[in-house]
């Protein structure tokens, strides 16, 4: 019968009860053998250190009972879908999501947990007794002066005492007389921060004075102002250059008011511009494609009275695709005709007689020869050293090395996947921990999405939920910092910049981040890297590496300019990347970091939260150990949980309103990451190898849980080859596409999503432009 069978009795001896059995599942083999042995050697059922799921023999309970210091049982793994949609795994009892803890919030997150090993050898650093000589400082007031290089007493003057510049550098030693005395052409190559800029600028000013002005002071009783025809034209690659440019021609011009100057650049108002050259211009400061309009579409711009062109960054003017403009530039001023007086009658004798081109750039690439060959004529190639004969410039590709100011102090930090962002975090924490420390620091990041995805989530909640009434242009780009904010600096402004933001917004977040008191952090792309002049950058992080080496010299050039003292620091992954290292330092040395040490720096001390609200106290993050690894654990934690829920509210911050999802930009912000990374020049692809990425460790970077899909053409990369063994490697110990390590060989992609995410990638290889501009 069903319930037939013999019922012994055993004698147990004394009157304990029956020992319980329990059986341990989930977690890792280790934990639970472990477990098993503490079991029976205390008689309790109780784990001790695992995180699995103890089931007891009675059926009628699934769970066995904790007392409440105990460890509850670990959540479900789940993953998510492009669209943001959670599956479970089939495999959920095993330990491969974050860790159960007694801290608020119940997980926390392993970050410190099968990374890759760095070969790096970390060295301590030894601080220099002497401070190096800065090679792009002004000479000394005996060396030389303004006045000695042919100036006219009215503008050296105006240098020294409105603009403060005792003396030149040595580019402008070089520059300013041969362009005074010669009409050359000539190639400026210096350092970033050397003052290419006014060494053109002034031979300019310097030349147009000496038609209304002698040498002496006195009138030639010639009459120059703003009709009197356009002198010189200037072209820079991007829209933030050319205002540089002419704001510092403005302060030039403020002792010669009677000369005129203007801008024409993409994004503005094309009947404004043609109104302003209607009245007239002496000098013209444009992008090229602006310009090539202008000459195009509006008559009253005439060029036969032009003597300069000058054409500002070459390298990146070329690398931007504007060499047909530039070739219709050069071709249209120079079939115009010469005229030797203005519409007026005034004889320009004072200025050259032939049209001077003035070519300038950093760097020496081949693509600024092919420029070279457009645009110059018997040209002399000045440096801050020398200039050289004038019958040729001879531009090598092998010398393309460059050096970086010898005051910069450069750093690469080699940071695995996972800790890339409570590392960045720890960085800027450690940087504005005194006060007066860093006022100003630049983060690169590779593409505008990312760019967008970290301003929100570094900004101050506060902030955001005020910003309803708020009108100005930057009510999107600047706001209060959170999370790196210090007792000695409790407020850090917070500004981001890329090319998809409208021009009067990237002009008034330009603005503020200049006249900013406060320390401040810039949040951009590429689009920041060249020619921009702001006063007091202390700090220049490369979150993303260059696509370049020669993009990588013009961000940290951003820094230590004009005998400043500056920082800067690149983030690498273990790996590939590492190797990276050897290419730099033909061009710049730099001196190795470690992640824990940033990390203990920076978070020796409470993070604190942002406020939930304007009127609301701000909150600090308590993890379970108050170490620094515990609190960078906590962090990422409470970043994660932070995304989930603005994914639950609606909206981040849970305001309401239309912004969108901290997660979903976050997962934009993954996807475009991604695809940046796959477009490094070809010689440096080897260091920046896409196979070589961990997608589910990059996700965590992005406070994602999991790799979202999208990225190519299917959800995620094939693990390993049809009819290889689960758990098997496929080549490549990282090239997982889940974000933890126990899931090897799990969920592969059928051949034809492979195929079409491999397709992909080939296409995003070759538009490199688009992230490199924002």
């Amino acid at each position: 019968m069903a319930d037939g069978g013999m019922l012994l009795n055993f004698d147990i001896g004394g009157d304990a009860p029956p020992k319980r059995q329990v059986k341990f599942t989930g977690g890792r083999w280790r934990d639970r053998v472990h477990a098993q042995r503490s079991a029976r050697k205390n008689g309790e059922g109780h784990p001790t250190s695992a995180n699995f799921t103890p089931l007891s023999n009675d059926r009628r309970h699934t769970h066995h009972e904790y007392d409440h210091d105990e460890r509850p049982a670990k959540r479900q793994r789940t993953f998510g879908d492009s669209n943001g949609r959670t599956a479970h795994s089939g495999n959920d009892t095993f330990n491969t999501g974050p860790r159960q803890t007694n801290a608020p919030g119940g997980v926390t997150s392993r970050l410190f947990t099968s990374n890759p090993t760095p070969r790096t050898v970390f060295e301590d650093v030894v601080e220099e007794t002497e401070p190096a000589k800065p090679s792009n400082a002004p000479l000394s007031d005996e060396a030389e002066n303004f006045r000695a290089l042919g100036l006219s007493p009215r503008i050296a003057q105006h240098l020294s005492s409105k603009l403060e510049m005792k003396a030149p550098t040595s580019i402008q030693k070089n520059t300013i007389p041969l362009l005074i005395k010669d009409d050359s052409d000539a190639f400026l190559q210096a350092e970033t921060g050397s003052g290419k800029t006014l060494a053109y600028l002034l031979p300019i000013v310097q030349r147009i004075i000496a038609l209304s002005q002698n040498e002496d002071g006195s009138n030639t009783g010639t009459r120059i102002h703003r009709d009197s025809g356009l002198f010189a034209l200037i072209l820079a690659p991007t829209r933030e250059l050319c205002k540089q440019i002419a704001t510092v021609l403005e302060k030039v011009l403020n002792s010669t008011p009677w000369i005129v100057s203007t801008t024409v650049i993409g994004g503005e108002s094309k009947k404004s511009e043609k109104a302003r050259l209607r009245k007239g211009v002496n000098i013209l400061i444009a992008t090229p494609g602006r310009l090539a309009d202008h000459l195009d579409n509006t008559k009253v711009l005439d060029v036969g009275t032009v003597r300069w062109l000058v054409l500002d960054e070459g390298d990146r003017l070329m690398e931007m695709g504007f060499e047909e403009e530039l070739k219709s530039i050069v071709g249209k001023i120079r079939q115009e005709k010469l005229k030797e007086t203005n519409k007026e009658g005034v004889t320009l004798s004072a200025l050259p007689q032939r049209r001077v081109t003035v070519l300038c750039s950093a760097t020496m690439k081949m693509n600024v020869q092919k420029l070279g060959e457009i645009s110059l004529q018997d040209a002399i190639h000045i440096t801050a050293s020398k200039s050289e004969s004038e019958n040729d410039v001879v531009i090598n590709a092998k010398d393309a090395g460059f050096s970086a100011p010898s005051q910069l102090k450069q750093s690469y930090i080699v940071v695995p996947a996972k800790l890339r962002l409570v590392t960045l975090i720890a960085l800027l924490k450690s940087a504005f921990a005194r006060k007066g420390s860093v006022m100003k620091a630049i983060i690169f990041i590779s593409c505008a999405d990312s760019v967008d995805f970290h301003f929100d989530l570094l900004r101050s909640t506060s902030s955001q939920s005020s910003l309803s009434n708020d009108t100005s242009p930057t009510k999107d780009t600047v706001a209060d910092a959170a999370y790196i904010t210090s007792p000695a600096n409790p407020d850090i402004t917070l500004l981001k910049l890329h090319g998809s933001l409208q021009q009067p917004v990237r002009t008034s977040t330009l603005a503020a981040f200049h006249a900013s008191k406060n320390p401040s952090v810039l949040i951009t792309t590429d689009i920041a890297s060249r020619g921009l002049d702001v006063p007091a950058v202390d700090l220049v992080i490369e979150y993303d590496p260059a696509f370049s080496i020669d993009d990588h010299v013009h961000r940290i050039g951003r820094t230590a300019r004009a005998g400043r003292p500056g920082k800067a620091a690149l983030f690498l992954q273990p790996g590939c990347e590492e190797g990276y290292i050897e290419l730099l330092k033909s061009a710049t040395p730099l001196t190795p970091q470690s992640y824990d040490s940033t990390l203990q720096k920076g978070f020796v001390t409470p993070i604190t939260l942002p406020k939930s609200d304007k009127g609301s106290e701000a909150q600090t993050l308590v993890s379970e150990r108050q170490t620094p690894n515990s609190r960078a654990e906590a962090l990422q934690l409470h970043i994660e949980q932070r995304l989930l829920a603005s994914d639950k509210e609606g909206t981040e911050g849970g305001k309401g309103g239309d912004a969108k999802k901290l997660l979903d930009k976050a997962r934009q912000a993954f996807r475009s990451h991604i695809r940046a990374y796959a477009t490094h020049v070809r010689d440096e692809r080897g260091f920046f190898d896409i196979t070589q990425l961990h997608l589910g460790h990059a996700a965590k970077s992005f406070g994602l849980r999991e790799a979202p899909g999208g990225i190519g053409g299917g959800p995620s990369r094939r693990t390993y080859k049809p009819g290889q063994q689960k758990g098997g490697n496929s080549g490549s110990g990282q090239n997982k596409s889940r974000g933890d390590e126990d899931n090897d060989g799990e969920n592969a992609v059928d051949e034809d999503a492979a195929r079409r995410m491999r397709m992909k990638m080939k296409q995003v290889m070759s538009a490199a432009g688009e992230f490199n501009i924002g």
